[in-house]
């Protein structure tokens, strides 16, 4: 089986938003689509590694916010790249508002955001699958919304080429750039960036 033909399924990105209590918090995910139009409900799937995820499950509520073409990489790596168990990620950032809901969304660099109340919670294996009722929405721009592959093919910086490059043995995330060194790359590693597992690797 490829699993590269998984790659052909068009998705776009997104800032998932949650709080719990005074803590803010967000992740980036690809997986948000409407489930049906009365009542108007969708469904995102995230994964359980997630601290979000973790926050969704506790209160139920959520934002979605849209990410458009004009993104660049520092939106990705502020909330994609690191956790928000150690890292507040709305520090010294200020491209933000707060909804109904008391949950921030971003307002720079995407078309629109989304408010969500969870319905139900189906384990899906690695992710959790959250069925919600919208219960606000606003168009924020006209800018086209940003796809997977244009994140890799127009945000995503391309990976550098170290400089001792064939001492050692390299394997690069094809989704964040995360370096691993090591003669073999095990079967069952997960990136501790964007927690893509090890068939997202190639050799360097």
């Amino acid at each position: 089986m490829d699993k590269k033909a998984l790659n052909n399924i068009a998705c776009g990105l997104f800032v998932l938003t949650a709080r719990d209590g005074a803590k803010q918090n967000g992740c980036i995910i690809n997986t948000v689509m409407q489930v049906t139009s009365a009542p108007l409900k969708i469904s995102i799937t995230v994964n359980k590694s997630n601290f979000t995820a973790d926050i969704i499950k506790k209160t139920g509520l959520f934002n979605v916010s849209c990410i458009d073409e004009s993104a660049e990489f520092p939106l990705f790596k502020r909330f994609g790249f690191a956790s928000g168990r150690d890292t507040d990620k709305f520090s010294d950032y200020g491209d933000y508002k707060t909804a109904a809901n008391g949950i921030h969304y971003i307002c720079k660099n995407v078309n629109a955001f989304i408010s969500a109340k969870v319905l139900d919670v189906v384990d899906v294996g690695s992710h959790y699958m959250f069925i919600a009722e919208v219960t606000d929405a606003e168009v924020l721009s006209d800018a086209a919304s940003a796809t997977y592959s244009y994140y890799h093919q127009n945000i995503k910086p391309k990976p550098q080429k170290p400089e001792d490059e064939g001492k050692k043995t390299r394997w690069v995330c094809k989704i964040c750039g995360y370096i691993y060194e090591g003669d073999a790359l095990p079967d069952d590693f997960v990136c501790p960036i964007c927690k893509h597992p090890a068939s997202d690797f190639e050799k360097m």
